[in-house]
């Protein structure tokens, strides 16, 4: 990818980014911070990281233990 095109394109993918990096961030904390979980907390940490936007999603809709 040339220069010009990143530029070009960054504007468009910067604000994923943000969004991407947000989620990872929130479920990160959250996982830290709650007692209990659906499964293994390191298997959601794993989760999390790996998958990107789906990991932290998966986490909250699915992982988050009741309290």
């Amino acid at each position: 990818m040339e220069t010009e095109e990143l530029a070009r394109l960054l504007p468009l993918l910067a604000p994923l980014i943000v969004i991407q990096l947000g989620l990872i961030v929130a479920a990160l904390v959250d996982l830290i911070r709650r007692q209990s979980t659906r499964g293994p907390k390191w298997a959601w940490g794993i989760a999390i990281v790996a998958f990107s936007i789906l990991g932290p999603l998966a986490y909250f809709i699915f992982g988050r233990g009741e309290e």
